[in-house]
């Protein structure tokens, strides 16, 4: 087996074996997983088997939409791709055209609207009280994977003509949206954008030469693994023959991996309906009706878990769902078949570098606003014996005019204090991505993003190669949950 010298095992272990991940590699649990207990591993395969360089993606993805756009008669051909204007995990409103960066509550934290991000002022005009619910899906998008960044630039970039009439056709924020996504579809479904990276994989796809002995450690304990994407066969065969079989032992292709392949899977649906299955015959995509039963070794085209569950031979909690789509892997699989699920969340890797890149001024933070919150307190409790002094309650105390000089001093270091903090938490919100911050954190608070996961996925890593430290047989615990009123 070909291997690289980004092998994820520790060089310095005795014996050749791995020590304790870095954080960046981990396999985080939201909830206690097993992986002894677990028979069958299912993967999706775009932005989870293969990765993509998302920038390269994403770019091409945002030419093809914008020369069709030009193609209609529309102004855009002056804009240009802005990936770090959109991330995953954000809401579009697209009712009044805006971006929005959500806490696990539902209460908006940050919004943009074009390009320009609202000022809180702006925001809390515009909004109120209002709080998200990803529910009235005719209001709300939640942008679910990378596959969505340029979408949401275009879209954004589009209100901005939209607002200054620059549009040829009179459009709301919402047709607006359904005509980008209409358009994107379009071309994906005629293959344009993925005829290119077929062309030129290694322009594309990022290779991760431990992917395989992952999958191969898995295999050879014991578990059936099996691929359920929506890319059809033949783009399918082709990238997984890219990113596999060079890394493969002699003699083996990425086919042997897996006990089932499902192909244009349609996924969530695939996990809610009875869709007619059939068997890919050969290489050039032949399709034949499958009635009986499905036959390990197989590629099937469409279909449905219900059946592929049957085929398995196990069900519910004994099968692990491994994707980067929180709705169509994560969601769904775990919702409606009580699967186990993974969430690859390849931007985790960026995040944690800019977090412990951060950790010395966060933790100078942390001193600074402890230091903050008991001159606060000091300065509540002087206020509250101002006030009892002043109307005549309660327990004689010092003289009014020493708690007002003491109230005056303390107001003075508060100030001071702020001047030192306010710039660092400026800077606190645009580590990772300078317009929106960390993707899992809304200031102190978790985002929606963070929330999603939390109640979706069991685990959540950055790639699947992660599973290389964890093996086989890992035991992976949970954290215990914390409280507020939690001993410090």
């Amino acid at each position: 087996m070909t291997r690289s010298s980004s092998h994820p095992h520790d060089p310095h272990a005795l014996d050749g074996l791995a020590t304790a991940p870095p954080p960046l590699r981990r396999v985080y649990c939201n909830r206690t997983l097993n992986l002894r207990s677990i028979k069958v591993i299912g993967y999706d395969m775009d932005y989870t088997l293969i990765h993509y360089h998302a920038d390269e993606w994403e770019g091409r993805a945002y030419a093809h939409l914008q020369q069709r756009l030009l193609a209609q008669g529309w102004p855009v051909g002056h804009l240009e791709f802005e990936p770090d204007r959109v991330q995953r995990g954000l809401v579009i409103d697209k009712q009044l055209g805006n971006i929005l960066k959500v806490n696990r509550f539902g209460y908006i934290k940050q919004s943009m609207h074009g390009m320009r991000m609202l000022t809180v002022e702006e925001q809390r005009e515009i909004y109120g009280r209002t709080l998200v619910d990803l529910a009235d899906s005719a209001r709300y998008v939640f942008l679910n994977t990378l596959f969505e960044v340029s979408e949401g630039c275009m879209f954004a970039q589009l209100v901005e003509l939209l607002d200054e009439r620059k549009i040829p056709e009179t459009l709301g924020y919402e047709a607006l949206y359904r005509r980008v996504r209409f358009t994107l579809d379009r071309a994906h479904v005629e293959g344009e954008l993925k005829a290119e990276i077929l062309a030129t994989p290694d322009r594309y796809v990022a290779d991760d030469p431990d992917l395989p002995l992952a999958l191969l450690d898995q295999r050879e304990a014991g578990k059936q693994l099996v691929l359920i994407t929506n890319s059809e066969w033949t783009y399918t065969q082709a990238m997984m023959t890219y990113a596999f079989d060079r890394f493969l032992p002699a003699g083996q292709t990425w086919r042997d991996l897996f006990a089932y392949v499902v192909v244009s899977a349609r996924k969530p649906a695939f996990f809610s309906t009875n869709a007619l299955m059939f068997e890919v015959v050969d290489d050039s995509g032949l399709l034949r009706l499958v009635e009986g039963d499905l036959h390990a070794g197989k590629v099937y085209f469409g279909g449905n878990a219900d059946r592929l569950e049957k085929a398995l031979g196990v069900d519910g909690d004994q099968i692990l769902y491994v994707g980067d789509h929180m709705l169509a892997d994560v969601l769904n699989s775990k919702k409606l078949q009580q699967w186990r699920t993974a969430l690859i969340l390849r931007e985790l890797e960026a995040e944690l570098e800019a977090q412990i890149a951060w950790q010395p001024a966060q933790v100078h933070i942390d001193q600074l606003m402890a230091e903050k919150e008991a001159l606060e307190f000091r300065f509540s409790q002087l206020r509250a014996q101002r006030q009892r002094q002043r109307q005549g309650y309660g327990p004689v105390t010092a003289d009014p005019a020493a708690t007002t000089d003491a109230m005056n001093e303390l107001r003075d270091e508060m100030i001071a204090l702020d001047a030192k903090v306010s710039p660092l938490v400026a800077q606190a919100g645009q580590i990772h991505n300078r317009h929106w911050g960390l993707l899992m954190r809304t200031g102190n608070d978790k985002s929606l993003l963070a929330r999603q996961i939390e109640h979706h996925a069991d685990i959540y890593t950055s790639r699947v190669s992660n599973f290389l430290y964890e093996t086989p047989f890992v035991f992976l615990r949970s954290l215990r949950g914390t409280l507020p009123h939690d001993p410090q």
